[in-house]
């Protein structure tokens, strides 16, 4: 009782007690807020605590395996029944984070989409034992997002996040010359990849025949290798490489100096050509204009032939017709004569004229 009586008015962390009312007022409140500091601490430290210090940002490319690192570690005071929870956190504030596996109660739960949680699962096989770290089989273009990872054994509750990266990495790319490889003409080198996640980074280098030439310009966003002026000494095999973060590829061709030829020739050669084609077409214009000035000269002629034709002739009459007529002629006459005879002896018989006929 002495003792407690004594240490009211004291500090009895150690022996002797130091008297507050030895004490100034701003010493006293010194005292008390770094004592409440150290309790503060204490206790924070024995409370649950994710202790993974892994990267906060991972790149990874597609078709790769992932882990996901979250261990920690709680206190005695920690009672309350553990509860693990993965999520992938909505870059819209307003909307809620998708859950895509927990642990509670000692057993696992699988939440979210099916195609989403094929090869997801805890990397340990009891999380309970302070490893609640996370497991991605194949990568693909869809699990990139932020990740968090929840532990809560109530009072003590603490979390990680951590941003995946999911990058495609280039094809092979494909190698050629723009412009010929003449000799004394600009050459060329391209290399272009299809696929892969931008930026892509070009470089070019040469195998053989030594290094790139020095007043070669090289363009490491578009792949080119521009040689403005071509000779025998800048041909060789060359390789261009693309990369990107996750991965890299490479491409070779051979570079070959060809000598250009003859100007002279080639000029001539032209012109001749373009004066034979001129000529060509001159004649086959000649040829259809007279032809169509012949056709029109054999029409106006048969047009001539026809309007000096003299008109035909009429038709004499002839012997045989009138002839034809005079005997039908007499044939009425007789006809008509050829009554029977009457009995009057006083008529004599008519007689035949050959230019009349019979009397009527």
């Amino acid at each position: 009782g002495n003792v407690q009586k004594h240490c009211c008015n004291t500090i009895c962390l150690k022996w002797p007690c130091v008297r507050l009312t030895s004490l100034s007022p701003l010493s006293s409140f010194m005292i008390l807020t770094a004592l409440a500091m150290l309790f503060l601490k204490a206790n924070v430290t024995a409370a649950m605590k994710v202790t993974s210090s892994g990267p906060q940002t991972i790149q990874m490319a597609q078709g790769d395996p992932v882990n996901l690192d979250c261990t920690y570690t709680s206190s005695q005071a920690d009672i309350g029944e553990l509860d693990i929870e993965w999520s992938v956190v909505s870059p819209d504030t307003t909307k809620k984070d998708q859950m895509i596996i927990s642990y509670t109660g000692g057993r696992k739960y699988t939440h979210g989409d099916s195609d989403l949680m094929k090869g997801v699962d805890f990397t340990a096989t009891d999380p309970s034992q302070g490893d609640a770290s996370l497991s991605i089989a194949l990568l693909s273009v869809s699990h990139a997002g932020t990740y968090q990872c929840k532990v809560k054994k109530a009072p003590g509750v603490d979390s990680r996040k951590i941003s995946l990266i999911v990058m495609v990495r280039p094809s092979v790319p494909k190698c050629w010359v723009d412009g010929g490889e003449a000799v004394g003409e600009p050459a060329s080198l391209r290399c272009r990849s299809d696929e892969g996640t931008a930026p892509l980074m070009y470089s070019w280098r040469r195998e053989s025949g030594g290094p790139i030439p020095p007043d070669a310009i090289q363009n490491s966003v578009t792949g080119e290798l521009l040689i403005s002026n071509h000779s025998v000494s800048h041909s060789g095999v060359y390789s261009c490489e693309v990369s990107n973060a996750v991965g890299k590829e490479s491409c070779r061709l051979n570079l070959q100096a060809l000598k250009s030829p003859n100007r002279a020739g080639v000029i001539t050669g032209t012109v001749v050509g373009c004066l034979l084609l001129i000529m060509i077409l001159l004649i086959i214009i000649w040829l259809l204009i007279f032809k169509c000035n012949w056709n029109q000269h054999e029409k106006e002629f048969s047009n001539e032939i026809r309007e000096d034709a003299p008109a035909p002739e009429s038709r004499p009459t002839s012997r045989i017709s009138s002839f034809r007529s005079g005997v039908a002629y007499s044939q009425v006459g007789q006809t008509q004569n050829e009554h029977p005879p009457s009995t009057n002896t006083n008529y004599s018989t008519a007689k035949y004229d050959s230019r009349f006929g019979y009397a009527v």
